[in-house]
């Protein structure tokens, strides 16, 4: 009894895939459809011109060998692309495989079909977190499109980024401090009731018996951040050995936010104690990956979107790659790009980014790892003399490298040349301080508070330097200009990921799961895109009105361009 159990338990929960070879659509199914779309539907297209987009072979190494059958991954995945182009929720979705004669049509079902229940897309997209597989559908899809001609290697393609929202209100130091405790404490009332008997009294109920909602100006806000603390603190010690997201949440939220005074009892950490960077800052307990972040004049909690896309003349231009990040710095997202590309067999000749993805090693490591040619402004160097356009910057000294030495306007040369460890890979010059004390111009040059002492240059070594200077010096070409200006068409693309599909609000909580959004986004687009590119027509002139004709009759004069020619 207990063995027939077990195996009932492993067919539930053990499903493999009975790959579904040479699929058609039913001829019933095809004739409905056609006669109802004559014009055809994206979802139509993606099957007359993609063949489903996926097989079932191409999900084989997702799922076991043994097992009750599963439904057909293909179908789910393309189930999911559609439900991202059309904005749709899980039951939205399931009722249009259900309803839609184009959905049944993509996906090759009868007419008669019932579908699936709507949790069957949650569990796929689940198994698709299982083993970070996000980017491994976007492989398999961009795959598809590159054997049907619709995408190249070694083109032009650029990238940009931009700010997604986490599914998380954004809290108070009190609030997220009192949101902690209660989200401990519903998650041990699910599974060890007995453990707060002896803990949760009437004023427990009072503090965590609900949401916290606090006004913009709550009352005692110190008094009870410390109260939050403490009870934060009991808590923790009363179920040391408990585990589960909302209790190690808690855990990392007291030890940010709180420290221990000589009594042993918590008080708020303050500025003078240290506060953890904003990267490291958790501002959810229900989110642990969001961070907050700035960029200017705009602040947020989420994460950071990439965006890269061909951008060939006479094309569709398709998405490529897209990356999910913490909000970090651009230039740590571009590597990962290239490595991507690389492996999808995607990778541009020339690739366009602002001025926050390049960098003069940036420059040179995607021309010596990937051929890759990059196009964007590296930023100016920081020095004083640079921002404020007065007195003598790098540029006005000349550097013999064979020599290893450097010379100031004034004709001194340089007394040391270092390349410290510490530096690596700058080179560090300094000049003699005979020569820069007595100097009648070493206002312009430095300002250090010691009188005697010389100044001192730091630069890149050579073929990074030179690669800086050329780079500098194309900015002011015409014709790098013009190409630099097809990076601005990423923006729209931008515009539309952010405005057409809401690829700036999260559906889901946590990184992994908004990357697989914003994937199924992004080959959604692409479809979109795909599906809409019309032959090129010939222009037809609008043929004369009737009082148009009425005039060319009778002979009188009209301009040609009056709402068609004659």
């Amino acid at each position: 009894m207990i063995l027939w159990l077990f195996w009932i338990f492993l067919q539930e929960h053990h499903v493999s895939v009975r790959p579904l070879c040479g699929v058609e659509v039913p001829a019933l199914t095809a004739r409905m459809a056609r006669a109802s779309n004559p014009q055809g539907t994206t979802a139509m297209w993606v099957r007359d011109h993609l063949d489903g987009l996926w097989r079932d072979e191409d999900f084989a190494s997702w799922y076991p060998r043994d097992g009750r059958p599963g439904l057909s991954p293909a179908q789910l995945a393309t189930v999911c692309v559609l439900q991202f182009l059309l904005n749709l929720s899980d039951r939205q979705a399931a009722e249009a495989v259900r309803c839609r004669i184009d959905f049944k049509y993509a996906l090759a079902l009868e007419l008669d079909d019932p579908g699936f229940h709507h949790s069957v897309l949650t569990d796929f997209r689940d198994r698709i977190l299982d083993g970070d597989r996000a980017d491994e559908l976007l492989d398999l899809a961009l795959s598809r499109m590159k054997e049907a001609g619709l995408v190249t290697e070694r083109g032009r393609q650029r990238t940009d980024s931009t700010y997604v929202l986490a599914a998380a209100r954004d809290l108070t130091r009190l609030e997220l401090v009192t949101e902690a405790v209660r989200a401990g404490l519903e998650i041990l009332a699910r599974d060890t009731p007995h453990l707060l008997d002896d803990l949760v009294d009437e004023e427990w109920a009072l503090r965590y018996g609900r949401p916290v909602r606090l006004g913009g100006q709550p009352t005692r806000p110190q008094t009870r951040l410390k109260q939050a603390g403490t009870d934060a603190y009991l808590l923790l010690q009363h179920v040391a050995d408990g585990d589960g997201p909302p209790l190690e949440a808690l855990r990392q939220i007291f030890l940010q936010n709180f420290l221990l005074d000589t009594s042993g009892r918590p008080r708020p950490r303050t500025e003078q104690d240290g506060l953890p960077p904003g990267l490291l800052r958790i501002v959810s307990p229900y989110d642990l990956q969001a961070r907050w972040a700035r960029r200017g004049d705009t602040r947020w909690t989420g994460y950071l979107i990439h965006v890269t896309e061909t951008c060939e003349d006479d094309t569709v231009n398709l998405v490529t790659d897209v990356a999910t990040t913490l909000p970090t710095n651009d230039k740590q997202a571009l590597p990962d790009i290239h490595a991507r590309l690389e492996q999808r067999g995607l990778l541009p000749d020339e690739h366009l980014a602002d001025g926050g993805y390049i960098s003069v090693a940036l420059l040179d490591r995607a021309a010596r790892e990937h051929q890759v040619t990059l196009i964007g402004p590296v930023p100016k160097n920081n020095s004083r003399q640079q921002r404020e356009q007065a007195g003598f910057s790098l540029e006005d000294f000349t550097i013999d490298f064979d020599r290893r030495q450097v010379t100031c306007p004034k004709g001194k040369v340089s007394s040391s040349w270092l390349e410290p460890p510490a530096q690596a890979p700058y080179c560090v010059v300094k000049f003699d301080r005979r020569y820069c004390g007595p100097c009648p111009d070493r206002e312009q040059c430095t300002r250090s508070r010691e009188p005697r002492s010389g100044r001192t240059v730091t630069f890149l070594p050579r073929h990074l330097y030179e690669r800086q200077v050329a780079n500098h010096g194309e900015q002011h070409d015409e014709q790098w200009r013009r190409a630099y200006a097809s990076r601005s068409g990423v923006e729209g693309t931008v515009g539309e990921l952010v405005n057409a599909h809401q690829a700036r609000d999260c559906r889901y909580r946590g990184l992994a799961k908004t990357h697989l959004q914003h994937v199924l986004t992004a080959i959604a687009v692409n479809i979109e895109r795909l599906a809409a590119r019309e032959p090129p027509k010939r222009h037809q002139p609008r043929q004369p009105t009737i009082f148009q004709r009425y005039l060319d009759n009778r002979g009188f004069p009209r301009p040609v361009w009056w709402r068609g020619g004659r």
